[in-house]
């Protein structure tokens, strides 16, 4: 008999399926608590619902996991899983502890369709979208491992959520953007929308619709300041250009003084990390709150560029720091697990489209 995964549906949805099945909706609120305030799986342990309910739910519907295929733990206390989905598809997931926060990277494609020349994930072919259950139950199964249950509890361990890992969110966004509202249900796992960041390569109609929509912190992978350079490290500005993305970008409408834009800057040795680079970077985003992120190159086999020399790197920053920006130097974490920006990749191969259809299936604008 099917069983009915709950992390597939929204609130909304849940309360139609109690309905269905002749429970009430009020019933929909207290799984709901049950599953993202409490991380329970089992129904048996919803104590203030009663049995006979609970022997219902067992037979129609499960609450799921992924399967861990392996755990890799950095010398830095970064955490990275490999995470085996129904299909048997692979993608990673990884956890950040910082001395103010903790911060999960979740992947949102399996595979990647943007072939960003600096990036490991870019190697791997697009295999498919993620189900809102498949990016909801990475970040669950983090709070699983770090026992970060009840989520609401004081000092709990994850605090902050980045769309940042494999694929490209706003290719997936109603799925992304499903599970990003269940992430910010105050009766559930109950992340602000401040402790969220969503992170495009520049997939310009999408961005707007995100800010409206979900009014989460906004961080744009721009890696290039013409669009000659950037053409050839992220292919998708040669379908929306940086004249788009930055007119894109000063629309966004969850955007204030503080409210700032993230540009990630990924600083290649000889490619965009000159001081003239760095005065055009400022150029471009004169006017929008901002702050820029400069990330060292993580190297990964195989990759055909280098990591800017520190004092590259430095000048750099002091330049857009003299120009008023927060211009932070990202500490690489996770390198020696390949956890880092830009490093995470998994072995999925393509599967048949006869196959992909069944979950869920990629979309192009």
């Amino acid at each position: 008999m099917f069983k009915q995964d709950l992390l597939d549906f929204s609130l909304e949805q849940l309360q139609d399926f109690c309905t269905l099945n002749e429970l009430s909706k009020f019933r929909a609120n207290q799984i709901s608590r049950w599953i993202y305030c409490f991380g329970h799986t089992c129904f048996d342990d919803m104590n203030n619902i009663a049995k006979s309910t609970r022997n219902l739910l067992n037979q129609i519907s499960v609450i799921s996991r992924p399967e861990i295929i392996e755990r890799q733990d950095s010398k830095d206390g970064t955490i990275k899983w490999l995470i085996k989905l129904k299909d048997n598809s692979e993608v990673e997931t990884v956890f950040i502890p910082q001395d103010d926060r903790g911060t999960v990277c979740l992947s949102s494609q399996v595979g990647c369709t943007l072939n960003c020349t600096f990036c490991h994930t870019g190697t791997q072919a697009l295999v498919r979208n993620l189900n809102s259950s498949e990016i909801l139950g990475q970040l669950m199964l983090v709070m699983d491992h770090l026992d970060d249950w009840p989520s609401g509890k004081n000092n709990r361990k994850v605090t902050n959520v980045v769309m940042m890992g494999m694929g490209e969110p706003l290719l997936n966004y109603s799925e992304v953007s499903k599970a990003i509202k269940i992430m910010m249900l105050d009766d559930g796992i109950s992340l602000s929308r401040r402790r969220i960041t969503l992170s495009t390569s520049g997939i310009v109609p999408m961005i707007e619709k995100s800010g409206i929509d979900l009014g989460v912190n906004l961080a744009i992978s721009l890696h290039a300041v013409n669009d000659e350079l950037r053409d050839k490290l992220v292919p998708i500005n040669k379908k929306y250009n940086l004249e788009n993305l930055i007119d894109a970008c000063k629309k966004y409408p969850a955007l204030s003084n503080s409210r700032r834009i993230t540009w990630e800057y990924v600083m290649l040795k000889d490619v965009n990390d000159t001081k003239e680079d760095a005065r055009n970077l400022v150029k471009l985003i004169e006017g929008i709150p901002s702050k820029i992120n400069l990330i060292p190159f993580n190297p990964w086999p195989g990759s055909l560029f280098e990591t800017s020399t520190q004092k590259n790197i430095d000048v750099f920053a002091n330049i857009i720091m003299d120009a008023g920006f927060a211009s932070p130097i990202r500490k690489p974490r996770g390198q020696d697990i390949f956890a880092a920006c830009g490093q995470l990749k998994s072995e999925t191969q393509k599967i048949r489209k006869s196959q992909a259809n069944k979950f869920v299936p990629v979309h192009s604008l």
